[in-house]
This record gives C-alpha cells, sequence and structure tokens, in this order.
C-alpha cells in the first residue's frame, strides 16, 4: 500500500464514522447546509427543486459502496424518490438533470438494474436532450426567470451534466445523446476555455443564429476573472467526455485547465473563490477544491505515467488541506465548512452538501474503491 492509499483509508475510516452518527440524525432529508448548530438544514423542504438536491443521495451510495450498511442505500433511494416531484415539473427541469439523477438514478441503475431507475434516468436526459440548441451547439442552462428569457446562456458547469447523456447513449446503445453532449463540450472548448486555461463561467449567444456574443460575469469576482469552481468543473468535466469520447482533444483541454489550477494554488493550499480577486480579503471555497481534487486523481489515470504525478500530487496535496481543515466532529453534520457560492453573496465560507460529496468521492478513488456514477 503506497502512502497516499494509507492516507485515504484512514481518512475513509474517519468519515465513515463520523457519517454512521450523521444518517441516524438526519433520516429522510436533503440536506444543502448548516444551520448555527452545524446541523444540517433539510432543503427539501422549502425547495424541491434546488440543484444540489441529488447530491445528498450521491453521498448515500458513497457510504452503501464503502461500508455495506443498508440504511444509506435506503436513504439514496428516499433521495431518489423525492426527485419525482421535480422529474414531473418541466418547469424546475434545467441542464443540472444530470447532477440530480446521475448521482440518485443512474447510481441506482449500476446497482441492481432497476427499471424504475433507468425510466427515471432517461426521462432526465431525454428532457436535457431537449435543451440543445441546435444553431448554437450549446445546452441551455437555465429556464425564463421573472419574465427574462434565458434561451442564450451556458454555462461552465453544465459540462458535469453530459454523462447522464454519455449514459443514455450508452445504455440504449443510441449514439444520439453522446453525440449532443459531444458537440457542447466541443463548442465550450472553442467559446469558454481562455488560451492561459482559465475558463470563463458564462457565455452569450443569440439563440437563432447561434452566434456566440460574449461572456458575462457569474459567481466569480468579476467579468474577465477566474471563478475557481468553474475552473474545477472544466477539469473534471473535460476529463469525463474524454472517458467517454476518448477525444483526445477533450484529454488536452482538461490538462490545460488543470495546469492553470495547479499554477495558481496558494502556497498555503487553500482555495480563493476566484483566483483573481483581491489579496485581502482571502476568501476561500473549499469545494472548489474538493471537486478539483477529484476531477485531477480522474486526470492523473488517463495521462501518460510522465505527467501522472502532477496531477496526483496536485490532487494529494488539496485533499491534505481539507482534511486538515475537516469538521470530525462526530455531533456536527458537515465535513467541508469552508465553502463560498459565489463571491459577491453575502455570506462565505460555510458548509455546502457538494463539496462534502467530492471529498469523499476524491479519497475513494486514492483507496482504490472508486464509485463513478459519472
Amino acid at each position: 500500500m503506497t502512502d497516499y492509499q494509507a492516507f485515504a483509508t484512514q481518512t475513509l475510516t474517519k468519515i465513515t464514522t463520523k457519517m454512521a452518527s450523521v444518517i441516524k440524525r438526519n433520516p429522510n432529508i436533503i440536506p444543502y447546509t448548516t444551520d448555527a448548530n452545524q446541523q444540517f438544514i433539510n432543503i427539501y423542504k422549502n425547495n424541491p427543486f434546488w440543484w444540489t438536491n441529488g447530491f445528498w443521495g450521491g453521498i448515500m451510495w458513497e457510504l452503501y459502496h464503502l461500508t455495506g450498511a443498508a440504511i444509506y442505500r435506503e436513504q439514496a433511494l428516499s433521495v431518489e424518490t423525492k426527485l419525482d416531484a421535480n422529474l414531473m415539473s418541466a418547469d424546475h427541469l434545467d441542464h443540472d438533470n444530470g447532477f440530480k439523477w446521475s448521482l440518485t438514478a443512474v447510481a441506482h441503475y449500476q446497482d441492481n438494474q432497476s427499471e424504475q431507475a433507468r425510466n427515471r434516468a432517461l426521462l432526465a436526459a431525454n428532457n436535457l436532450a431537449g435543451r440543445f440548441n441546435l444553431a448554437g451547439r450549446y445546452f441551455r442552462a437555465w429556464n425564463d426567470e421573472d419574465g427574462r428569457n434565458r434561451a442564450n446562456l451556458a454555462i461552465i458547469d453544465c459540462l458535469m451534466n453530459l454523462p447522464l447523456l454519455y449514459w443514455a447513449s450508452e445504455t440504449e446503445h443510441d449514439p444520439r445523446f453522446a453525440e449532443l453532449a459531444s458537440a457542447h463540450a466541443k463548442t465550450v472548448q472553442t467559446k469558454m476555455i481562455r488560451p492561459d486555461g482559465s475558463v470563463k463561467h458564462i457565455a452569450v449567444f443569440d439563440p437563432r443564429s447561434g452566434e456566440y456574443l460574449h461572456s458575462q460575469s457569474g459567481q466569480g469576482y468579476e467579468h474577465g476573472s477566474s471563478w475557481t469552481r468553474g475552473q474545477a468543473w472544466g477539469i473534471y468535466g473535460f476529463i469525463l467526455s474524454y472517458e467517454h469520447t476518448r477525444n483526445a482533444s477533450f484529454l488536452a483541454t482538461a490538462q490545460r485547465i488543470a495546469n492553470y489550477f495547479i499554477t495558481n494554488i496558494p502556497t498555503n493550499g487553500h482555495i480563493p473563490i476566484d483566483f483573481r480577486q483581491p489579496t485581502h480579503p482571502q476568501l476561500e471555497d473549499a469545494s472548489a477544491a474538493a471537486i478539483a481534487a477529484s476531477g485531477l486523481i480522474e486526470l492523473s489515470n488517463c495521462v501518460q505515467k510522465t505527467d501522472r504525478n502532477i496531477y496526483l500530487n496536485a490532487a494529494i496535496r488539496l485533499l491534505t488541506t481539507l482534511s486538515n481543515d475537516a469538521d470530525w466532529d462526530n455531533d456536527h453534520d458537515a465535513l467541508i465548512t469552508r465553502c463560498s457560492a459565489e463571491y459577491h453573496e453575502d455570506h462565505h465560507e460555510y458548509p455546502i452538501i457538494y463539496a462534502d460529496y467530492f471529498f469523499i468521492e476524491a479519497f475513494m478513488k486514492l483507496a482504490g474503491k472508486s464509485f463513478k456514477p459519472w
């Protein structure tokens, strides 16, 4: 066993020990963040359509594969069932279908070939495929809001939703879904990745002609800056598209974004919300570190041996910092506590559920126990 595998195994033991207490306190919920007492808030109660609502189910599947404990599988299935309300609401289906149903229905289908899970995942995949803009060759990100038509917007995050379509193609032996996913990834390559490897968050198109118009600021510091979670989505999203298509340009793009990310990791190992934000205050987004770490491990398995350690060592560095900062108190619910949804929000550095998901996923990969619904 290598040093990093031992580190991963020890950390997974700490994770499963803590989560055994967490799940007993939190039956039948879907959390997003925590309250002042570090206890999960059930976001599903007030927002059954929130874009992160699949991650708790994903964590439950991770823990089930790690421990074999039936309680985690039961809770994963509970999340999947709860998401049916979203699946039957057209106004609340969007490009994040992948985040919701890859981590729940696809994971369930991988577990036991459930026809119900397959049905849910295919409904979500078909809806996502219907969001493809033929003229611009991109997936529309969001639905209309407050009377504002948003058919013109694509975002970097959508790369992580494409695996739902690759899964649909593989499962149904139908190339249509994968062709749409690959086309979107190629559009992102040419329109949203800068020469230095930094990424744009939001791209604006003419939805009728398909012409790319410009980029605009999103959750980072300002227009033209470098939102770190977007960087992480780019690394992970392109390596997933490479794995499903074997298009070498996707691998090269993942490396370009990863090289930029690694070059900009601060000496203290803490990832800021934006690599180009002001020095003070140095606001952190640990979720970007967790996502990037998992993506970098994935990337390390796809490159030549001479490059493998570049990405693997960077991932281990990020995970070491995250593990040192994690909340290991069994009376608290979240693991990763210094996340930020966006730079210009009022509150920063708090738990967000997807950070825990990618934190666990990365350590499972390091330990050779990979769980991969992507």
